[in-house]
């Protein structure tokens, strides 16, 4: 059995004993609650919150660049962070052409972006082993890039790393919750507020309970 971790669970004694994994992301304080009430699972750190991490590096790496370029009146990062945080295959054509050029050139944000990209195929493989193969390779190019946030989220994944490869013993993550977070986001933001819970629910309901509505 396979448990994505919600705080607010009420999973009796015998079910509890029935979850052997559980998908969060790195916070501490998910871990610790795991721990204490499902000890015999396993945590399986969720591989979308990795991409955000590094995401978030290398937006960090862009903005710092991108300032310093900017004082010499070199404008070619301005408008590009859509282009550094998306996956390539999923760029618009007219975003192709540009992005092609900045990543080939010899910018700090190239290499975080190249250092970001390698890591995409650690996921890749079948067994934990060849992963941490890959990830060692990967770590080592990364600690010694000289980029400082590359290389705080570096020393991030290999503390988690033993909780990150579970991933090829379970296969599991976060991303359907996720999603689903996302649609009640937004349905709350469309409406700018609810004046009872029940209208809340009741919402959340229509639009994601994957209703049929043709007459």
């Amino acid at each position: 059995m396979l448990y994505e971790w919600d705080e607010k669970q009420a999973l009796s004694p015998k079910q509890q004993k029935q979850v052997t994994a559980v998908a969060l992301d790195m916070w501490k304080a998910y871990a610790n609650a795991v721990e204490t009430k499902l000890p015999q699972a396993d945590i399986v750190h969720d591989r979308f919150h990795i991409s955000q991490h590094l995401n978030e590096a290398v937006d960090k790496v862009r903005r710092q660049e991108n300032k310093e370029l900017i004082k010499q009146g070199d404008m070619s990062l301005k408008g590009s962070r859509f282009s550094w945080l998306s996956n390539e295959e999923n760029l618009r054509e007219e975003f192709i052409e540009r992005f092609d050029r900045l990543k080939h050139a010899d910018l700090k944000v190239s290499r975080a972006w190249a250092i970001k990209e390698l890591f995409r195929d650690f996921w890749s493989y079948t067994y934990a082993g060849w992963a941490k193969r890959h990830f060692d390779k990967w770590y080592s190019w990364a600690i010694r890039s000289r980029l400082e946030p590359i290389k705080e989220k570096a020393r991030m994944i290999k503390n988690h790393l033993s909780s990150i490869l579970t991933w090829f013993k379970h296969f599991i993550s976060n991303a359907a919750a996720e999603g689903l977070n996302s649609k009640i986001q937004t349905v709350k933001s469309n409406a700018r507020g609810y004046r009872s819970f029940e209208g809340f629910r009741n919402s959340i309901l229509f639009y994601c309970g994957g209703l049929d509505m043709t007459p």
